[in-house]
């Protein structure tokens, strides 16, 4: 039997705890479901709906200037609700709105205090009925 995957959980290099949990708690109003430090570097989850990140300060884990997407049909909600927040510090210069795409969708691009780029998009999420073919 062949094996099935779930879902993805992308591990984003975080490089000061303080200005990540200002971004992504505080801002984009993830929650923080647990943290995990031992001796090093702080490693944690956190969460909104359905969608679960990581964030590491751990230097083997990631590297910064990753990109991502995040999909919500209500992608105009979410920037008003962005929008009636206090931007934290190097965030406020971005634009908090969105944009067509040529392929239909609503896009907004936000860049976290390391360089790590959030798309969030109102695409429709689908998979393929068909099996992948490698050649």
């Amino acid at each position: 039997m062949a094996a099935t995957f779930t879902n993805v959980t992308p591990i984003i290099r975080i490089l000061n705890e303080q200005q990540a949990k200002e971004f992504y708690v505080d801002f984009l109003a993830f929650n923080v479901d647990w943290e995990y430090r031992g001796e090093g570097p702080l490693y944690m989850q956190i969460s909104r709906g359905d969608v679960l990140i990581h964030l590491s300060e751990h230097r083997g884990d990631a590297a910064t200037g990753a990109a991502f997407k995040i999909h919500t049909p209500q992608i105009e909600d979410f920037v008003e609700e962005l929008a009636a927040r206090t931007c934290p510090a190097g965030i406020s210069k971005q634009q908090l709105g969105v944009a067509r795409q040529p392929w239909g969708s609503l896009d907004m691009l936000l860049v976290d205090p390391f360089g790590n780029r959030l798309v969030f998009t109102n695409a429709e999420f689908q998979i393929p009925s068909h099996e992948a073919t490698i050649t």
